[in-house]
């Protein structure tokens, strides 16, 4: 049986955390950020667990994660 291969994209936007589940950083955060309040931009630098309804995805494109 061959290998199945990992999406490099994904390898680089995912952790593993040490429940097993995977860890993400939000999005908008990388322009336009002047409209944007000071409160909102504080927590989009914040990680967040990716949510379960994507997982079995991940898991799929993640497969040695």
């Amino acid at each position: 049986m061959p290998k199945v291969k990992t999406s490099r994209a994904a390898a680089k936007r995912f952790k593993k955390t040490g429940t097993g589940k995977l860890k993400r950083m939000k999005a908008y955060k990388s322009h336009i950020l002047t409209k944007k309040s000071a409160k909102r931009k504080r927590n989009l630098r914040k990680a967040t667990v990716t949510d379960v309804t994507n997982v079995k995805n991940m898991k799929k494109i993640l497969p040695y994660l």
